[in-house]
């Protein structure tokens, strides 16, 4: 038995940044999970492109300054983050470990930043809110049937969740080649190839099978006329992705919900401004981590232009790549007001549960903190494109 399997605690300890905890993932998941989470689409150019922006751009230190008190605290929507991250939306995280979604609701509390709850997770949002009232987000996307959003914005009202997030960037489902060559589809059929990769990672297999297989898709189960996670799972599948829906979504979102409202997966700047304009408080700034559009450009690289285009009236997040807390110092010189990751927390909630998580958002908090430091920076107001350069040396005189 590898190392990986004598222990969370012992792998845990050894991690010490975000890759470490992709390593400890890979360690403990069955290749079709692991390649789930780690994959994008096609040739996967988008997902190197979300890292190649973030290379793209140095931060120039400044030095003889009192860094001896640091602060990386954010204001957003009425509510004060310990720091400028969160956790971006992601789906069926149950079935990467059971429970995954509660822990990283648990963790984001923890840390005191936002954890963003898809509507397509396995546990639901009602469970979510018990757990963690004060910094949890919910995701929804449009449906075929617009009744559901309706009752699923009206739930997040009920429950009194203090920010809701629409995502718009999936038409229909890019082409997630990995899990085609896997057989990771609806239905998901146990083929020898499957059943040993669960024999090479029997803790997982063991913890599957002990939380009844397949998991529920908790959110959606109000809406199944069957209540086995088959039923809810093929119900959600026929109403997302909405290929037929247009800007009208987002027109009755903003009329039912009254807190404030995100738009994630915008990535022109002409489409921030239908947003701005049809009420939106915000932006996610998003290629769904490389899982849509393979051509698509990395967020970092529109960044500057959807802020040039709504400027300071609108708060603006960054979600694609982010892998350190330099990234996040980056983005924020650029104009985002806070950062979201989803590969980097899922990968550490499948390896070692909740304390996987923790211990992730307190390494983007300490990276955060020390590249604060390094380059002479005593908060986040401080920060801008004065202290960035970049090959062409444009954001350093700007």
């Amino acid at each position: 038995m590898s190392q990986a399997f004598e222990g969370d605690t012992m792998n845990l300890n050894a991690a010490v940044n975000a890759e470490d905890m992709r390593a400890l993932a890979r360690s403990a998941l069955p290749r079709i999970a692991f390649d789930f989470i780690d994959g994008g689409v096609a040739d996967e150019e988008g997902l190197a492109e979300n890292r190649a922006a973030f290379r793209r751009h140095r931060l120039v230190p400044r030095y003889l300054v009192d860094v001896s008190r640091r602060d990386q605290t954010v204001e957003m929507f009425g509510s004060r983050y310990a720091s400028p991250i969160g956790i971006s939306p992601m789906g069926i995280a149950g079935f990467f470990r059971p429970g995954a979604d509660l822990m990283l609701a648990r963790a984001a509390a923890e840390a005191k930043i936002p954890y963003i709850m898809s509507s397509a997770s396995c546990d639901s949002i009602e469970s979510a809110m018990a757990e963690a009232p004060d910094t949890t987000w919910f995701q929804l996307y449009g449906t075929k049937d617009p009744s559901i959003v309706e009752d699923l914005v009206r739930r997040a009202a009920a429950l009194k969740v203090k920010v809701l997030v629409l995502t718009i960037d999936t038409p229909i489902i890019g082409g997630r080649e990995r899990n085609i060559r896997n057989g990771f589809t609806r239905p998901l059929k146990l083929t020898p190839g499957i059943i040993l990769q669960g024999l090479m990672r029997p803790r997982w297999t063991l913890d599957f099978l002990k939380s009844g297989g397949v998991p529920m898709m908790e959110n959606w189960k109000p809406y199944s006329a069957e209540k086995d996670a088959s039923s809810v799972a093929d119900l959600y599948g026929s109403q997302t992705p909405a290929p037929a829906q247009t800007w009208e979504v987002l027109h009755l979102v903003r009329r039912l919900w009254k807190g404030p409202l995100l738009v994630k997966g915008v990535l022109h700047p002409e489409d921030a401004l239908i947003c701005a304009k049809a009420g939106a408080d915000g932006i996610i700034i998003s290629n769904h981590g490389g899982r849509q559009l393979d051509k698509a450009p990395a967020p970092l690289d529109v960044l500057r232009d959807i802020r040039a285009s709504v400027g300071d009236g609108m708060e603006l997040i960054v979600d694609g790549g982010i892998r350190r807390g330099s990234d996040v110092v980056v983005a924020l010189c650029l104009g985002a007001r806070m950062c979201t990751f989803g590969r980097p927390a899922m990968f550490s909630v499948a390896a070692a549960g909740q304390a996987g998580a923790a211990k992730l958002l307190r390494l983007m908090r300490d990276e955060i903190d020390m590249t604060l430091a390094q380059i002479g920076c005593t908060s986040l107001d401080d920060l801008g494109p004065h202290r960035l350069t970049s090959s062409s040396h444009a954001a350093l005189h700007a």
